[in-house]
């Protein structure tokens, strides 16, 4: 029995050291109670009280604690007032403006405490344990459905509210799950840069929590706060000092005892899937090597998130992670597919020189890679020679499907892939063949007279690559299920994966590592993503692995839809709605939608989540509404009890829902109707010309 206390104390210890330590971000009244009433009862089992725990307890604590809050928010604006700025870099000076005015709003609505500003920062200056100096992690206390309210009227109580510190006695089994709960709760946190400069392995760990957990619980619009663009800045600008060092082809020794590399494909924005596999398959180490084949952004709704996490990776182990360019990560495709949009939403009037810095970074990424003398990894696939290039320059005018000869890891080394956009001619051709060429399944390299931009590389092009280089495969990506649908020549891609040369000297595989793909847009495909594992001693012999989509919050997209071939006379404004609606709120990754049973109340025809829109043909179809950000009404009033609670949530989220709607839909209706009107208005101005 001693011992069984002795296990109950210290779980209680635990959840008191997690209670104190803890930041309050959208917490309402009812929950800050539950967790000072959870607080107060631990430390009764730690004390060895023997009381009940009333709500009087709670009131007295809470009052206390603001107390304590409003004298030390006076010092703190004394000593502000005081504190000279120099020296200060913009960020620790925003942050530190950011605090004065602050605890100024706290202590000029002292008494009544109403807490209504956005944000309570906790920077370094004070409430910082001396351990947690270092940390680049700020706590941010946010309230965003009104005011903490702590008056006489809280403090009424009846006895049957009153918990018994021997109930907790019961609770062995649950105190990990319980301090677990506590650790882990919707605290937004936003990134600071270390102070040092240094890039460490908890930074980065510290970096994909609070991105993740922004991702779920923060609007996109809101994200220039969770990181600041001085924090992207430093990043870039530390990746690309590791970058613009490695040449145009990185040779990636890996020849350890237990070495393996991992090879993954595009990933589109896709940054839950990231996240996946570098839980999955386990962080970079010291015999885990990483190599992303490009494409790291457009299409999908996180490829900040993408890219910024896979250059804090880049910075930390240069020589177990490496980043290859993708044709998305260039001007023109960031402009068309959604990325650029991103960058605008997410940085609001910073993001011109965001994006512009992004760019930069684009630039400096490699063109591919050379795995343990054997596998050779790039984005697109195989290149002209410099000869061939410098032919066509000379005659530009040379048919589209003339074959041109094939290049070399020596050529590629001339290549000079500083230029944002993949050029149409000129020398520096190979940069566009390195990036958009694709497999073919007839013999010889011609140009893609459809594109123009990349070549076509049949079977025999890549037995000589591998031959003339003593390689034994080629890992390229590029390609998912939209770029194979309807051709039989080669897989389908739905696994992630295709054998598409299998010749002599070895195999050329593609690999595309975005499940369920594209995340918007009317036509998806229910794909798995893959990646690849190379394992010493047999290099040359890879394991590929497929893997589903990774549980995603509901976003919107980003893109705009291609219109380049619609007529705006013939588009009314019902085949609008109905484009806009099927492409944004169609996709099976939306968040789960609350259920009630409303039968119990004896209500059999309750509204669902489901309405019908026209379809533009006369018709219509059921659309689900998406769940909003943000909801009207919530969190219900504490004396609001069950099962009208969960039927007034219900309703007000489904309110909510509507209205996010509507507005999306309006707000994407207006641009497409401009947009193609610009397009059409463009169209008309070139034949007059």
């Amino acid at each position: 029995m001693e011992h069984h206390t002795e296990i109950i104390k210290s779980g209680c210890h635990k959840i008191l050291e997690g209670i104190n330590s803890m930041s309050l971000v959208n917490l309402d009244d009812q929950q800050v109670h539950s967790l000072v009433m959870m607080r107060e009862i631990a430390r009764g089992v730690v004390d060895d009280r023997d009381r009940k725990v009333t709500k009087n307890d709670v009131i007295t604590t809470l009052r206390y604690s603001i107390e304590k809050m409003v004298c030390a928010s006076r010092d703190i604006v004394h000593m502000l007032s005081r504190m000279s700025y120099e020296g200060l870099d913009d960020q620790r000076m925003h942050l530190v403006l950011r605090m004065k005015e602050i605890a100024h709003g706290i202590v000029d609505k002292q008494p009544r405490v109403a807490i209504t500003t956005s944000e309570i920062l906790v920077d370094q200056v004070c409430f910082v344990d001396e351990g947690a100096r270092d940390s680049p992690v700020v706590d941010s206390i946010k309230i965003s459905n009104g005011d903490i309210l702590i008056d006489e009227a809280q403090s009424t109580m009846h006895e049957d509210e009153m918990l018994d510190v021997d109930q907790v006695l019961g609770f062995e089994n649950g105190i990990d799950e319980v301090e677990e709960s506590l650790l882990s709760s919707c605290f937004q946190q936003f990134l600071l840069w270390p102070s040092d400069d240094c890039v460490t392995f908890e930074w980065v760990q510290d970096m994909m929590f609070i991105l993740e957990k922004a991702s779920q619980k923060t609007l996109p619009t809101e994200f220039c706060h969770v990181v600041q663009t001085f924090v992207v800045f430093k990043l870039i600008d530390a990746a690309c000092n590791v970058l613009r060092k490695e040449p145009n082809c990185v040779e990636i020794n890996c020849l350890g005892e237990d070495s393996r590399v991992i090879v993954v494909g595009d990933i589109h924005g896709q940054f839950h899937d990231l996240m996946f596999l570098l839980k999955h398959l386990g962080m970079p180490s010291e015999n885990q090597f990483y190599v992303f084949n490009g494409n790291y952004v457009d299409e999908g709704a996180w490829g900040i998130e993408v890219f910024l996490v896979l250059l804090a990776w880049k910075v930390l182990m240069p020589q177990r992670v490496y980043l290859l360019r993708g044709n998305h990560e260039s001007r023109y495709c960031t402009e068309q597919y959604g990325f650029k949009k991103e960058v605008q939403t997410k940085y609001g009037n910073q993001s011109e020189d965001v994006y512009n810095k992004f760019l930069e970074c684009f630039k400096e990424l490699p063109l591919a890679s050379v795995i343990a003398n054997c596998v050779y990894t790039t984005h697109g696939g195989l290149f002209r020679s410099i000869h061939a290039a410098a032919s066509a320059s000379v005659n530009p005018k040379q048919k589209m499907t003339q074959r041109v000869d094939l290049g070399s890891l020596a050529d590629l080394s001339q290549v000079k892939r500083t230029c944002i956009d993949s050029p149409l001619e000129g020398p520096n051709i190979l940069l566009s063949d390195i990036l958009w060429s694709k497999p073919f399944n007839r013999d010889g390299l011609r140009v893609n007279a459809g594109r123009k931009l990349g070549l076509w590389c049949g079977p025999d092009c890549t037995e000589a690559f591998l031959k003339q280089h003593n390689l034994k495969l080629i890992i390229r990506s590029h390609e998912g299920p939209d770029a194979r649908a309807g051709r039989d020549d080669f897989g389908d891609m739905l696994n992630g994966y295709s054998i598409d040369h299998d010749g002599e000297s070895g195999k050329l595989y593609t690999l595309f590592s975005a499940p369920g793909y594209p995340q918007f847009g009317e036509k998806r495909y229910n794909n798995e993503g893959a990646y690849a594992i190379l394992k010493w001693p047999d290099f040359a012999t890879p394991s590929f692995q497929s893997f589903k989509s990774a549980e995603r919050p509901m976003v919107y997209p980003y893109l705009d839809f291609d219109a380049d071939d619609t007529d705006l006379s013939k588009l009314d404004s019902s085949q609008i709605d109905i484009e806009a609606s099927t492409s944004t709120f169609s996709s099976p990754q939306d968040a789960s939608r609350p259920e009630f049973d409303f039968e119990s109340l004896g209500i059999y025809n309750a509204p669902s989540w489901s309405v019908q829109l026209p379809d533009g043909s006369g018709g219509s179809q059921a659309v689900q509404v998406p769940r909003a950000p943000l909801v009207e009404g919530l969190p219900l009033p504490p004396n609001i009890e069950e099962p009208h609670a969960a039927a007034y949530k219900y309703l007000f989220e489904l309110v909510a829902g509507l209205k996010h709607m509507i507005a999306t839909r309006e707000t994407e209706n207006n641009a497409r109707v401009s947009a193609l009107r610009s397009k059409a208005r463009k169209r008309k101005e070139r034949g007059h010309n």
